[in-house]
């Protein structure tokens, strides 16, 4: 079983909906899957509660008891943990850091989320962790050509020597509407939110497995 960390010390960056996208992904792929929710907003626990379909498991829980789910998870035969972390919980998040495979560090394009990150990547680098940045929330690039913000951002991330995920994960309402009803971006009609999402569970899941587990099901399969 592998365990991914999704983490924001910056409130408002997409967090959740990254963590459950990625959750989803991974089921959507034929990972037996399962969420664990230390956010006391308990936002991941009510997305999958209203998705109807067959989903990722989810157990709502606290930091310290991080360890005992990922041991019920392995025994339960999962293939896949995807903890959603508290927005500026520090020891909360670095309980989250020990115990993943890989720690994915969420952050916008702004100055604030950029300075937030320094904490955070501070806690990995003492903790020594694999760890990489996703770029959220980013504006739509315009033929091809990234508006400024990104390029500041990303120029920031190269000097804090984090690797970045190479798909970049835009602002679009896809990916909150979608939620709603407990889906993924990739279970839309919107194409190119759906490949973008494809595209980076791919990297994390060379990343964190080391192998490719298959595309998405079809519609039809669910």
């Amino acid at each position: 079983m592998r365990t991914i960390a999704v983490i924001s010390l910056k409130g408002g960056s997409g967090k959740t909906t990254l963590a459950a996208h990625i959750a989803l992904a991974a089921h959507l792929r034929g990972l037996k899957t399962l969420v664990v929710d230390i956010d006391p907003q308990r936002s991941a626990t009510e997305v999958l509660q209203a998705r109807r379909a067959d989903g990722p498991d989810h157990i709502a829980t606290s930091g310290p008891d991080i360890f005992a789910a990922q041991l019920a998870a392995v025994g339960s035969g999962m293939d896949a943990m995807v903890i959603d972390t508290a927005a500026g919980a520090v020891e909360d998040v670095g309980q989250a850091i020990v115990l993943a495979d890989l720690s994915l560090l969420v952050v916008r394009p702004t100055l604030l989320d950029l300075a937030a990150t320094v904490r955070t990547v501070d806690i990995v680098r003492r903790l020594r962790k694999a760890a990489m940045v996703v770029l959220n929330q980013a504006p739509v690039a315009r033929d091809g050509v990234e508006p400024p913000v990104v390029k500041r951002a990303l120029r920031a991330l190269e000097f804090m020597r984090l690797p970045v995920a190479p798909t970049i994960m835009r602002s679009r309402a896809v990916y909150q509407t979608a939620l709603e009803t407990g889906r993924s971006a990739e279970e839309s009609l919107d194409a190119i939110a759906a490949k973008e999402m494809a595209d980076l569970w791919t990297f994390i899941e060379r990343f964190a497995f080391g192998q490719r587990s298959g595309s998405a099901r079809a519609a039809g399969d669910r």
